[in-house]
């Protein structure tokens, strides 16, 4: 990895720690914390991050998800190692994360929609979402 360029948690703490705490909220959420971390690892492939690629195929691994599974994660699409849910929370990370290529029409959202309840479907685009910010910043600073 890279020399971090800014110490953004030191020199932006306010906002730094405003998403932590929405990474706090979303582990509190009726998600399944495995679920979270998927979507977490999904994006950070998908943003190419490094750090957050190790740090949350260790977190899976630690929650007793096979390396087989990590491996086949890129092409989630044809595995069958992925549940009905798990592929339905990963349709919707790969729509909102390339949302300009993918879109987040209807179609896509009624199919995830059938396994999430509302609730769930908010916390789950909101992680989509703050992973997105996290491997921004990240990428772009070099954590």
């Amino acid at each position: 990895m890279s020399k971090l360029r800014l110490s953004y948690p030191k020199l932006s703490p306010a906002a730094y720690a405003g998403l932590i705490q929405c990474k706090t909220a979303l582990e509190s959420s009726s998600l399944d914390i495995m679920l979270i971390e998927l979507v977490y690892l999904r994006v950070s492939q998908i943003n190419g991050c490094a750090f957050c690629l190790e740090m949350h195929s260790t977190s899976l691994r630690h929650h007793g998800v096979t390396q087989n599974k990590l491996d086949a994660l890129n092409g989630w699409q044809v595995s069958e190692r992925f549940t009905e849910k798990e592929r339905a929370a990963l349709l919707w990370t790969d729509a909102v994360s390339q949302i300009s290529a993918k879109n987040t029409n209807d179609d896509i959202y009624q199919q995830v929609k059938a396994y999430f309840s509302d609730t769930e479907m908010s916390d789950l685009t909101l992680a989509i979402g703050l992973m997105n910010a996290f491997n921004r910043i990240a990428v772009s600073l070099r954590q």
